[in-house]
């Protein structure tokens, strides 16, 4: 076989290769990066036939990639996201741009960061077009990798070498309940908190089970009433004698606008740590570098504000 002339390549041919292999399937990744699909099967052809391989196959899963497109999809969107890199001006200009950025944020980010963080970005940067998605259900390091997303913020910690990671904010985990529940003024004894009704959160994604062991180790158990979801539980605990377990910043901004209460448990809880997460080859980048800013001042802010919804003694 001879040798490819690299110089003859068409680079578009490379990003329908990556929006297919993202896509999985030729019609979505033809409207990801606006071409038609007779282009996209036209595309797809002239680069099976410079490869020498058939890259993808009709399965009822989808586009399916061949072991050749596997090796090659790494590599190949490393090179893509470097050249956008390195073709985006040198400086940032935020007043001036309509640059998207896409985040990966957990429950207590979307909560407690998300707010203030728009507000700060959108006050400097109007154009500026933020993607926030739940981070919960993706690979964040996968996603990073392959620029899904451009920034977590959430619990992981950097999971490898290629990755920039830095802490945001420690909060410990306080009882959560509705303002005039007989808990709010009771001794929180080993035998009054085995007695309260729980609502689990089903999608929290912070482990709570540290008073369960608590209990444990003194012969009692919770009694968990009810599993929802996030979102759901400010309303139902305002309604209801359940009690949820939360992040204190969690539970202050719920408190702020639910007639809700907080108490710290009578012994030391574990501390839920949220970072920030990149990837490295992002680090020097003007944009990420000011959104990575903005991100590091919210936090900043956060840790100094002194709590505006006073624990019940």
């Amino acid at each position: 076989m001879s040798k490819m002339n690299w110089r003859s390549i068409d680079l578009n041919l490379l990003v329908v290769f990556d929006a297919v292999m993202r896509e999985r399937s030729v019609t979505r990744a033809g409207r990801l990066i606006g071409l038609s699909q007779p282009a996209m099967s036209h595309a797809l052809n002239r680069l099976r036939h410079m490869l020498g391989d058939e890259l993808f196959v009709r399965t009822p899963d989808g586009m399916t990639p061949t072991p050749r497109a596997e090796a090659l999809a790494e590599p190949l969107r490393n090179a893509l996201s470097e050249m956008q890199l390195a073709l985006e001006p040198l400086t940032f200009d935020p007043q001036g741009s309509g640059r998207r950025f896409t985040l990966g944020l957990n429950n207590f980010a979307s909560v407690v960061i998300a707010p203030p963080l728009v507000a700060a970005v959108f006050d400097e940067a109007p154009a500026v077009r933020l993607d926030m998605r739940p981070s919960g259900t993706l690979d964040i390091a996968d996603c990073l990798d392959r620029g899904d997303i451009e920034l977590a913020i959430g619990s992981l910690e950097a999971p490898g070498e290629r990755f920039r990671s830095e802490l945001l904010l420690e909060d410990p985990f306080v009882l959560v309940m509705r303002s005039g529940h007989p808990a709010c003024k009771a001794v929180l004894s080993a035998e009054t908190l085995a007695g309260l009704l729980y609502l689990e959160v089903s999608s929290s994604g912070e482990d709570t089970a540290f008073l369960d062991r608590w209990l444990a180790a003194r012969g009692l158990a919770r009694r968990i009433s009810l599993r929802a979801p996030y979102l759901s539980t400010r309303v139902i605990l305002a309604q209801s004698d359940l009690v949820a377990i939360f992040s204190r910043r969690v539970a202050e901004v719920f408190a702020r606008n639910f007639p809700l209460e907080m108490r710290e448990p009578d012994f030391d809880s574990p501390v839920v740590r949220t970072f920030m997460l990149c990837h490295r080859r992002l680090e020097r980048h003007p944009a990420h570098r000011w959104l990575r800013d903005h991100v590091t001042a919210v936090a900043n802010a956060l840790a100094k504000i002194r709590p505006e919804h006073t624990l019940v003694q």
